[in-house]
């Protein structure tokens, strides 16, 4: 939940690149543009949840905790970015740094998207009042209609293990430092976001 800024460095040990080029924040794109593998994986990784534009345009990573005040409170300028431009899509990294309960707070919602409910309980979930952890994720994911056998079944299932410890590989070797953190195209910004930061940010990415 930190407000710097900084450029992201790579993901050399995870597409097995032997060096990456930086990418820029706040500034024009990189002469060096990122290598096609890296914003696949970031974009376009089937095990991460994905809301908005089937077809987009722009795409817009969010790392996030659910105990992280302000991944709460970055969820309404979120869902308001998403209403406005029907070709935007944000891809969703659950990165649990703020121990167990987001740990358990992450698998759970992970394991929604077997019940087709993950963006409902994703934003629930923001919504939490107090500490987000066993009871209050259990009690949340009742009041969404999930059934919670099920959801305790799926927390242990292996594509969750895999999204977040791959959350986690691409956050060290990106050097992300906190939460929330927004990647679109070669620029970053993490901490309480700007709207109109963001904004000019899908910009850039359209722009190439």
């Amino acid at each position: 939940m930190l407000t710097r800024r900084h450029a992201l460095t790579g993901l050399a040990a995870l597409t097995g690149l032997a060096a990456v080029p930086a990418m820029a924040q706040g500034r024009a794109p990189d002469p060096n543009p990122v290598p096609p593998v890296i914003r696949k994986a970031l974009e376009q990784d089937p095990n991460a949840p994905a809301v908005g534009a089937a077809k987009p345009t722009a795409v817009m990573v969010e790392f996030f905790d659910y105990n992280c005040p302000y991944c709460r409170t970055a969820m309404p300028t979120v869902a308001r970015l998403l209403r406005a431009d029907p070709a935007l899509q944000l891809v969703l990294r659950e990165w649990p740094v703020f121990g167990a309960g987001s740990v358990f707070a992450a698998r759970a919602a992970l394991a929604s998207r077997a019940q087709g409910k993950y963006w409902a309980f994703h934003t629930a979930l923001l919504q939490i009042r107090g500490p987000a952890e066993e009871a209050t994720v259990m009690r949340t994911a009742r009041r969404v209609g999930l059934d919670e056998g099920q959801l305790r079944a799926d927390m242990d299932s292996q594509p969750v293990t895999d999204h977040i410890d791959q959350s986690e590989l691409m956050a060290t070797h990106f050097g992300l430092i906190g939460t929330p953190t927004f990647i679109i195209g070669s620029r970053s910004t993490f901490g309480r976001p700007d709207e109109d930061e963001l904004r000019g940010m899908i910009a850039a990415y359209r722009q190439g």
